[in-house]
């Protein structure tokens, strides 16, 4: 379609502007005060609106497999749900089973979001197993748009991978130019603590996170870098829950090494104290790594602000209460995730924007333009530029929402953020120019998003 945006203030990652924004051949065409119309233009008013380019939520974890149970949103209600909350494209993790190629897993995450999802995605690949041609394997997937890999320093025995491993798949990334992910948790210490708490009777969900200090995250944070250095390659570390992890983060940016990092909204807004919720309450908030002490959010909060932390993303992983119930009686057999891929854009615009923590150019470059440019997706996604996809969410910034379960588009029985009262949301949402969600309604159709292939790190 060809459309024209008017009247709506352009934000960026760099600026603020009042411009309006040509759509054509789902692509961003001029974007300028006082664009003449063209004859078979749709006109969108965004007065009063901020125009910034779509979210890109680059943590997702959709349909994943976890014994014998799937996280409770597919490609199909969770994209959609992303889209309701103004995310245009995401990247979702493939795994790798032992003992399986690489390719395998791509193409079963591929079947997975064929003709379901309704927003753009791409993939990670986390990766378990080396053996045979697991390094070949990497240079293959990063030709199939595959350009960033996922390493577990937790879960030994399922998802772990040893510091041998850590190192050969570092090495690997600084020659094909990926981007390797860690989830820096020192799995075997936790795994002890965890042993420990069980055989003292402390069952609880609270437990989860008073088997994994700070320390264990802070740790193979240090670790983890100190290996990518050797290596000569960059590291990004997800999902960053504490000021120790983050401390070692900062030491490294002093000493100009290239390490990248998120956080998520739960660790921004969310507490331990959630987890001890009475009876089993505090199962929903069970996801890795865990919540902290509450006052603790303040350093992570200062991390967006100062730059040390680059993206804000979901790890979106949600699992119905029936699901969370598998723990009850036992912390470490509770389903680990949680949702949040609708509430993004919402909760770190009201908490980051609304009380002056960050900037509204922060705030683009946070849940967008970084993302993109992180993996591969800039300039195509993450801009409002001529020649980037209208990937577009017109923002209202006088919305105002009360987030729950009720009235959320997740397919997930509770909200970790029920209750939370937000100023600011997306009011209509394109992707490639196609008007996909409008003053809450949903206008897309599952299998219109399209697969990404990202380009490698230059």
């Amino acid at each position: 379609m060809t459309a024209l945006i008017r009247n709506g203030t352009v934000v960026t990652a760099r600026d603020a502007r009042a411009a309006d924004v040509l759509i054509e051949n789902e692509r961003i065409a001029e974007v300028r005060p006082g664009i003449q119309a063209p004859a078979n233009a749709a006109i969108i008013d965004a007065s009063g609106m901020y125009v910034m380019p779509g979210g890109i939520d680059v943590h997702t974890h959709l349909d994943m497999p976890l014994g014998d149970i799937r996280s409770s949103d597919d490609f199909e209600t969770g994209t959609r749900a992303a889209a309701f909350g103004g995310t245009t494209c995401i990247v979702d993790y493939a795994t790798q089973a032992r003992g399986a190629r690489m390719r395998d897993a791509f193409d079963a995450w591929s079947r997975m979001a064929e003709g379901k999802a309704s927003i753009d995605y791409g993939f990670h690949m986390i990766v378990t197993d080396l053996a045979g041609s697991g390094l070949a394997d990497m240079d293959a997937m990063v030709r199939e748009g595959v350009t960033s890999f996922k390493l577990f320093m937790a879960y030994p025995r399922s998802l772990m991978v040893d510091d041998g491993a850590i190192f050969r798949v570092m090495d690997r990334a600084a020659r094909n130019g990926s981007l390797v992910c860690v989830h820096a948790e020192n799995g075997p210490v936790i795994d002890v603590l965890a042993e420990r708490a069980l055989a003292e009777g402390k069952t609880a969900p609270v437990y989860h996170a008073l088997t994994r200090p700070p320390l264990a995250e802070a740790e193979a944070v240090h670790r983890s870098i100190a290996i990518a250095e050797i290596a000569g390659a960059p590291v990004y570390i997800v999902h960053v829950s504490s000021g120790d992890a983050l401390d070692e983060i900062r030491r490294a940016h002093a000493r100009g090494a290239p390490v990248f990092a998120e956080t998520c909204p739960q660790y921004l807004l969310l507490s331990v104290d959630d987890l001890a919720r009475p009876g089993f309450e505090g199962a929903k908030y069970v996801l890795t790594p865990p919540l902290r002490a509450n006052g603790r959010q303040v350093a992570l909060w200062a991390g967006l602000r100062d730059g040390d932390l680059q993206v804000v993303a979901t790890d979106h992983c949600p699992f119905r209460l029936d699901q969370k119930d598998l723990g009850r009686g036992d912390f470490t057999k509770i389903p680990n995730g949680g949702p949040g891929i609708e509430n993004r854009l919402q909760l770190i615009w009201h908490h980051g924007v609304n009380r002056g923590r960050l900037t509204i150019n922060q705030f683009v470059e946070l849940v967008s333009t970084a993302p993109a440019r992180l993996f591969g997706l800039h300039p195509k996604k993450g801009e409002i530029a001529a020649g980037s996809d209208a990937d577009i969410v017109i923002w209202d910034p006088a919305a105002e929402r009360v987030i729950g379960a009720a009235t959320h588009h997740m397919r997930v029985d509770y909200s970790l953020f029920e209750g939370f009262q937000v100023k600011g949301a997306a009011r209509t949402v394109l992707s490639r120019g196609e008007v996909i969600v409008d003053a809450g309604v949903f206008l897309g159709k599952p299998g219109r998003g399209r697969y990404q292939k990202r380009a490698p790190r230059r």
